[in-house]
């Protein structure tokens, strides 16, 4: 049999224009930057004797005008903000190394990206500063081993934002975070007057006009608020490419678009057992076996390295599926029958987990397939099973320890079924930095 291939989708290889687009935002960055001073190192240190604050300015003017049109785009429909790659949280090594990179702010008057902001310019200190970096990212990587256990766990909290940490609607943390920033706006300006001596009165008034707009479209962002998972589930379109052979001429290649409730009505998303059961050994991708059901009926048996996730706690698990696991990776969802895993695949997919599918006629179906032939399982029929129960009576609770929680390879190698896989690979993480 042949296993499906994943479905590359190259954005810039579709539309070479991206690469003129990048190098556009490239060139306003470092316009911006060194036309804010961030390439001279001494209005860079100023900033922590109080006498020019201008890197705060900038840096908090920045971030919130980002997060005012990231969440207006969010509230708007336009944008998914789980398709926008949030860095995992470590709290611990995240204080360790903000400590670290802030004494050598102070001493060097360089952040990373500053320093290579000067360096362009040809500054000597921008340029050593840049290349010591550049021996410092080489020795951790050379080093990391030591202690790769603590920085990549102590502290770990995945993707969390906000919102999350205290309770409070994107919107009102959107509001806060504006005010907060334009009180240090002002505060700034009330330290420069008082260490730098600075005239207040001369500065353009045009910046109070644009801490109103950034004031408004803040309360805009409240107002509007953020879509339901049932307004981001209605919205849902999935494109699947299907290929016709053809004698003697070239392949028809279709592309169709579904809503997601288009996608269950037609069993899009729905694999056998022996499909399920193959993909472990498929090199193209990582299948992860989520079974929904309660702990009771998980402990009386599951597929092997199935990870239980009842689905009233299936929420909870969504930051780690966006955040932790390859770009390859399936997830395969699974009841007793079919409903909960049905609900489960469309708090997921309306969550933005990708590559996700639920075993057709769940673990019942996985018995019936795979338990004909096990001499370990004795098992009865259940009589009158309810919806989505286990349809058979287990004699004891052995969990994964049957022959058909993991059956054998050699055995079932020629296994034949309709694949409906079609691995689509997620954004993968991007890279980071201060200003």
């Amino acid at each position: 049999m042949n296993f499906p291939l994943p479905e590359f989708v190259t954005v810039s290889a579709a539309n070479p224009w991206t690469y003129v687009v990048f190098g556009l935002i490239g060139f306003a960055f470092g316009f911006s930057l060194e036309m804010s001073g961030f390439g001279d190192s001494r209005k860079l240190a100023a900033q922590f004797y109080f006498t020019e604050m201008t890197v705060i300015k900038v840096m908090f003017t920045a971030i919130v005008t980002a997060m005012v049109l990231l969440f207006g785009a969010v509230g708007l429909g336009i944008l998914n903000f789980n398709q926008v790659w949030v860095n995992p949280t470590y709290l611990s090594s995240g204080i360790l190394g903000g400590l670290i990179m802030g004494v050598g702010f102070i001493v060097g008057g360089f952040c990373p990206t500053t320093s290579l902001a000067s360096a362009s310019t040809g500054k000597i200190d921008g340029i050593l500063f840049m290349l010591g970096g550049f021996v410092g990212a080489f020795l951790f990587g050379e080093s990391e081993s030591l202690f790769d256990n603590w920085y990549t766990n102590s502290g770990y909290f995945g993707r969390v934002t906000l919102d999350q940490v205290f309770g409070l609607p994107i919107g009102v943390v959107v509001l806060l975070v504006v005010l907060m920033a334009l009180f240090m706006f002002w505060g700034s300006e009330q330290l420069e007057r008082i260490f730098g001596k600075r005239d207040l009165t001369k500065e353009p008034k045009l910046r109070i006009a644009g801490a109103g707009v950034l004031l408004a479209a803040a309360v805009a962002v409240v107002l509007i608020g953020s879509p339901t998972l049932k307004d981001k589930y209605n919205n849902l379109k999935f494109t699947r490419t299907e290929t016709v052979e053809q004698l003697n001429a070239d392949p028809i290649v279709n592309t169709y678009t579904y809503t997601a409730d288009e996608m269950l009505a037609n069993r899009l998303v729905f694999i056998t057992p022996a499909e399920a059961f193959k993909a472990r050994y498929n090199q193209a991708m990582k299948p992860v076996y989520l079974d929904v059901r309660s702990e009771a009926d998980y402990n009386l048996y599951h597929i092997e390295d199935a990870l239980n996730v009842p689905l009233d706690r299936i929420e909870e698990v969504i930051p780690v599926l966006l955040t932790e696991p390859p770009a390859n990776t399936v997830f395969i969802v699974m009841s007793n029958d079919e409903t909960a895993a049905v609900e489960a695949w469309k708090i997921l997919s309306a969550s933005s987990v990708g590559n996700v599918y639920i075993l057709e006629g769940g673990v019942n179906n996985w018995i019936a397939f795979f338990g004909k032939d096990d001499k370990t399982l004795a098992v009865q029929p259940k009589p009158n099973a309810g919806d989505d129960e286990l349809g058979f009576i287990f004699p004891a609770a052995l969990g994964s320890d049957y022959e058909s929680c993991s059956p054998n390879p050699v055995e079932y190698e020629k296994l034949e079924f309709e694949a409906k896989i079609k691995l689509q690979l997620k954004r993968d993480k991007s890279g980071g930095g201060c200003g």
